[in-house]
C-alpha cells in the first residue's frame, strides 16, 4: 500500500490517538487537530512525532488537502473541519472504518464484544497470543498492565480488536463492531446499556445479532453461557459455537480445563474475571496453543489500569480505581473487592457519568449493586441536565441503601467526596472510585490527601 496523506479530525481521542500511530508506523504521512490536550493521549501522540493542531480551523484541510479523512465518533456535523471536508469533496471515514481498511482486512480478527469485560478480555486475548509467540496485531481501549503501549501492528495473523457497540461517527451511525470483520468473536455478555443510542434491549440485542451473523462459517464465536441473552444471540451464528462460563452446562468451565490437568491462578481478583479467562483459554486453544502455555500466560496476566487497580496505600487504607458505571459491572466489581479484602470495610465513591448511568431505570439495579459496600459516596450526576426527567432519583437510592444498612450519602461535589472519604477513613478500609470518566482525579487525590493526614 502506498503512503498517502491522512488527516484526523479530533485525534487526541483514545481511540483515535493510537489510530494515528498505527497509521504513521505503516508509513502513511499522518496529521490532525483536537481541542488541548492533556497526558497520556498528548504524550502517545508526541512520541510518534505527531504535532496536533490546536482548534478547529477548515484551512488545516488545504494547501495540501490531505488524501484521506478519519472523523472521529465525539465530532459533530457542524464542525468546521467536518463541514470542510463535505465542502471540499474529500474522502471521509470513521475510526473503525479506517481499522477494518488498514489492519483488519488481511489479518484473522479477533474481536471482543459485549456490554462488560470488553477491555480486559482483549488485553488478555493480546497478552496470550503475545507470550505464546504469535506475534498478534492488536488495538486496546484501555492501558494494559506489561505492555509498553495500548496498540501493535505486529506480523501474526491475528489482530485483536474490541469490539465496542457505540456508534461510529455522525455519518456512520452504527455500532463499531460491525466494520470489524471478526473470524472469531469473544461475546461476553448482553446487558441493556447507551439508552442515549438504543431506544430499548431489543434494539441492542439486534445489534449483536447482527454482529455474530457476521462470523463466517469457518469462524469462531466462544459465548458466554452463563447469560441467556448471549445464549440467544448465539443461536444467529452460521459457525460452531464454544460456550464457556461459571456453570457445568458449559463446553469450557473451571472444572473442564484439561481434564485439571492445568490450574488458572489469576492475578485479578473476581469471577468475572475468571470468567473473561475462559473466554480466552477457548479461543487460544482452539488456535492451536499449547494448555500449558495458555494457563501460565493467563496467570502472568496483571490486568489494565482502571480496572481494579490498586492504587496504593497510606494511614492503612487501600486506593481503588475502577470504570464500573453500569449496575452490574458495579456489583460485580465490589463482590471481586468484599472476597479479595474480605473483613476489611469496603467504602464505594461512585460518580454517573455517562448518559445511561446516570438514569432511573436503573435505580433498583444499583440498590442491588452496592449492597456489598460498607458505605457509599455518591458523585451529583454528570449529565443530569440532558437526562431531565429521566434522571436517577439519587435521595430516593440513598434512602433505600440506608434502610439495607449501608451508610449512603449524596454529596454535593466530588471535593466533598473527598473530604468525607479522608475524615471517615480508618485503618484497613478499602476505598474505590468508580467512574467511567476521570472524576476529577479522585483515586489519586485521596492517596495523596490520605498520605498528608497520616505525616500531620
Amino acid at each position: 500500500m502506498r503512503p498517502i496523506d491522512i488527516y484526523l479530525v479530533a485525534i487526541g481521542g483514545t481511540g483515535m490517538a493510537p489510530l494515528a500511530c498505527l497509521l504513521q508506523e505503516l508509513g502513511h504521512r499522518v496529521r490532525g487537530a483536537d481541542g488541548p490536550l492533556y497526558p497520556p493521549m498528548s504524550d502517545l501522540l508526541a512520541a510518534a512525532g505527531i504535532e496536533p493542531e490546536v482548534g478547529w480551523d477548515p484551512a488545516h484541510l488545504e494547501s495540501p488537502s490531505p488524501d484521506l479523512v478519519v472523523i472521529g465518533n465525539a465530532v459533530p456535523r457542524q464542525n468546521p473541519e467536518a463541514q470542510a471536508v463535505e465542502n471540499l469533496g474529500l474522502e471521509r471515514l470513521s475510526m473503525p472504518q479506517a481499522l477494518a481498511r488498514f489492519f483488519l482486512s488481511s489479518r484473522r480478527p479477533l474481536v471482543v464484544a459485549g456490554t462488560h469485560g470488553k477491555t480486559t478480555t482483549t488485553a488478555m486475548a493480546a497478552w496470550v497470543w503475545s507470550q505464546c509467540g504469535a506475534d498478534p496485531g492488536y488495538l486496546i481501549g484501555g492501558a494494559p498492565l506489561g505492555f509498553e503501549r495500548s496498540f501493535r501492528i505486529g506480523d501474526g495473523p491475528r489482530f485483536v480488536i474490541e469490539g465496542d457497540e457505540y456508534n461510529a461517527a455522525y455519518f456512520d451511525r452504527g455500532p463499531k463492531f460491525l466494520h470489524y470483520q471478526p473470524d472469531t468473536l469473544i461475546l461476553t455478555s448482553v446487558e441493556y446499556d447507551h439508552a442515549d443510542l438504543y431506544p430499548d434491549p431489543e434494539s441492542l440485542l439486534e445489534a449483536y445479532r447482527k454482529l455474530v451473523r457476521l462470523l463466517p462459517a469457518g469462524g469462531l464465536l466462544v459465548a458466554c453461557g452463563d447469560s441467556a441473552e448471549v445464549r440467544e444471540v448465539a443461536a444467529e451464528a452460521a459457525c460452531p459455537v464454544v460456550f464457556y462460563g461459571l456453570g457445568e452446562a458449559n463446553d469450557v468451565h473451571p472444572g473442564s480445563l484439561e481434564s485439571g490437568t492445568v490450574e488458572l491462578a489469576l492475578k485479578m481478583p473476581g469471577e468475572h474475571n475468571l470468567s473473561n479467562a475462559l473466554a480466552v483459554w477457548a479461543a487460544a486453544r482452539h488456535d492451536g496453543f499449547p494448555a500449558s502455555e495458555v494457563a501460565a500466560a493467563l496467570n502472568g496476566f496483571r490486568g489494565v489500569r482502571r480496572r481494579l487497580e490498586e492504587i496504593g496505600e497510606a494511614r492503612g487504607v487501600t486506593v481503588i480505581d475502577d470504570f464500573a458505571h453500569h449496575p452490574t459491572a458495579v456489583e460485580k466489581s465490589l463482590e471481586a473487592l468484599r472476597q479479595h479484602y474480605s473483613g476489611r470495610r469496603l467504602v464505594a465513591m461512585f460518580e454517573p457519568r455517562s448518559l445511561t448511568a446516570g438514569r432511573e431505570l436503573f435505580s433498583n439495579a444499583y440498590r442491588r449493586a452496592f449492597a456489598n459496600a460498607d458505605a457509599v459516596l455518591l458523585a451529583p450526576i454528570f449529565h443530569h441536565e440532558r437526562l431531565g426527567n429521566e434522571r436517577l432519583d439519587v435521595g430516593a437510592l440513598v434512602e433505600s441503601l440506608r434502610a439495607s444498612g449501608i451508610n449512603a450519602v449524596a454529596c454535593a461535589s466530588i471535593d466533598e467526596i473527598l473530604e468525607k472519604a479522608v475524615a471517615d477513613a480508618r485503618s484497613g478500609d478499602v476505598l474505590v472510585t468508580m467512574s467511567s470518566g476521570s472524576f476529577d482525579g479522585l483515586p489519586r487525590r485521596l492517596l495523596t490527601a490520605l498520605t498528608a493526614a497520616a505525616t500531620s
